[in-house]
């Protein structure tokens, strides 16, 4: 065993994540993932109204702001046997996609940019030379101009000179493994501002047909009740924060992954982990039957074999408890799921120990990555041409060959040209919607009444990855409810046969130049885009030191 170290919390996430390494010649032997907060929402979901599901459920998260809430409009649709209309499906999607705008560009810049971006170091660049930089990159960049750079550099000075960091304290600047010089940096920061002052706008966008942001209010069992937005006005509004969007994706975001890799290209050969990708897909075509109509298609990629995509059998799909604190000796299919917390202490240091609230699941006994890299994967070896077409362009950015997604820089390239295949395909939605209201359709409701008893599961794809809600209704009320969440997938502890999930699985290998200064592990674990922000904890068992360091 080598030398164990602690971060807890890991920070700039949502929620509480724990991770445990062993670090031996360097590099980490071994790693635990422990998600310290337990919610519960299984448990008083029972008896409830299944009408009600998708408003307490959305509720799970702030971030991903509308997935929960489609997911159990799906489920509970499954149940009763309802097929929404048209319009229904278009909103939805137009919902989800803005979702994934707004979500992957606040991860790149604002969750995981200060892991390759060293702050400090923008201050001593020439704004002329970043300037030429950002120009070379992409010509067509807002605010590129020595001026503009400039002005980014005096106010970082300035928050500087004035003690203010802000979220910029207390961060590894200096680290080696930083390696982008000091212009790329300014550009970076520059970039880090212009997305804080679009993420208000883009969410913006779910507000217009959802009602708010976060956790809309226009979703229901049956479809979408916006019927009164669907005006020129609405739709306007909507397509002109979309155009703002996809030429930030198109002129700052995807130059800016292509501008960074190349510093960095060693970490395509670091963070892989598993070898099976899941996706449930997404994005349902006319007459919305799934999997068949998703534009995003529902498939697994096993054993990284980029030459088939496996369907998915969600029979196939089990949670168990081995190593998670609930009672509970079964793999159990989310239908039947159980959860009855039983905490035990953390008990990393035993073989059979228990150390985390989430469970673990697995498909067909297989550990499974979910997320943006798994559904670039399965879209690419399907021929999706959009991804393939925005892959293909990447690699040929980077000179490399599609190997290089199976790591921790995989991720991140996989997230940008997810964003951008989605917002390109969003006009094609709304002018669907348009020219069904141009005929007179203006329906967004099916009725239905409630059985006394039914079972469904309702699948969609969360920016993390696969998210499901299954239920069992009983006497017109909610008898079991069961979600498996993206993270509950990758970061979940090992299973009964010792199989590691993909965070930990992702760790195996990492280097580490100084563990009292764990950026490697951040880089990897952020790749994921679990989403925190406290302070991080260093244990060093060897010489009975704990070291405490704050992480932005």
């Amino acid at each position: 065993m080598g030398e164990r170290h602690v971060i807890d919390p890991i920070t700039r996430i949502e929620g509480h994540l724990r991770i445990e390494i062993d670090v031996e010649d360097g590099k980490v032997k071994d790693a635990w993932s422990s998600g310290t907060l337990f919610r519960g929402f299984e448990i008083f979901m029972k008896g409830r109204d299944p009408r009600d599901a998708w408003i307490i459920t959305q509720r799970v998260c702030g971030v991903c702001t509308t997935v929960h809430a489609l997911a159990s409009v799906k489920c509970v649709e499954n149940a009763v046997g309802i097929q929404i209309p048209e319009n229904a499906r278009l909103i939805r999607n137009l919902i989800l996609g803005a979702q994934y705008i707004h979500d992957h560009i606040v991860h790149f810049y604002h969750l995981h940019a200060l892991d390759w971006v060293d702050i400090v170091s923008a201050l001593s660049a020439d704004p002329k030379k970043t300037s030429e930089l950002t120009n070379s990159i992409n010509p067509n960049a807002p605010k590129s101009g020595p001026g503009d750079f400039k002005n980014v550099k005096d106010k970082l000075k300035k928050f500087v000179d004035a003690g203010q960091l802000g979220p910029f304290t207390n961060g590894y600047w200096g680290h080696p493994a930083y390696k982008l010089p000091p212009e790329a940096n300014l550009m970076a920061v520059s970039h880090y501002l212009d997305a804080l002052s679009l993420q208000s706008r883009l969410a913006r966008m779910h507000a217009i047909f959802g009602g708010k942001n976060p956790h809309i209010q226009t979703y229901t069992v049956g479809g979408v009740t916006c019927v009164n937005d669907l005006n020129p006005d609405r739709i306007s509004e909507f397509m002109f924060l979309l155009k703002e969007g996809q030429n930030f994706i198109d002129n700052v975001y995807l130059p800016d992954v292509l501008a960074i890799a190349p510093f960095y290209l060693d970490w395509a050969g670091i963070g892989g982990g598993l070898e099976n990708y899941l996706t449930y897909g997404m994005f349902p075509g006319q007459g919305g039957k799934e999997p068949e109509s998703l534009w995003f298609p529902r498939g697994i990629v096993k054993g990284r074999d980029i030459t088939k995509v496996h369907p998915v059998q969600v029979e196939k799909i089990t949670e168990e408890v081995t190593h998670s604190w609930y009672k509970g000796e079964k793999s159990l299919h989310p239908s039947v799921g159980e959860t009855d917390p039983w905490y035990t202490g953390l008990e990393t240091s035993k073989p059979e120990g228990k150390y985390s609230w989430l469970k673990t699941p697995r498909y067909d006994g297989m550990a499974c990555e979910v997320g943006p890299l798994a559904r670039m994967l399965v879209n690419y070896v399907s021929g999706h041409k959009p991804t393939v077409d925005n892959i293909g362009f990447v690699l040929g950015k980077l000179g490399a060959g599609p190997e290089v997604l199976f790591s921790t820089l995989g991720r991140i390239a996989a997230r940008a040209v997810e964003t951008k295949v989605i917002a390109d395909e969003m006009g094609g939605w709304i002018n669907e919607l348009l020219a069904n209201l141009k005929r007179g359709d203006m329906e967004t409701f099916t009725p239905f009444e409630m059985p006394n008893s039914a079972k469904g599961f309702g699948m969609t794809e969360a920016p993390r990855g696969a998210l499901g809600h299954w239920i069992e209704i009983e006497k017109k009320k909610i008898k079991n409810y069961q979600m498996i969440v993206p993270t509950t997938w990758n970061g979940s502890p090992r299973d009964a046969k010792g199989q590691m999930s993909a965070f930990e699985a992702s760790l195996i290998g990492t280097p580490i130049a100084d563990p009292k200064k764990p950026l490697e592990v951040l880089r990897t674990i952020h790749s994921f885009d679990p989403c925190i922000a406290c302070s991080v904890h260093v244990l060093d068992s060897e010489k009975e030191e704990t070291y405490e360091v704050k992480a932005v």
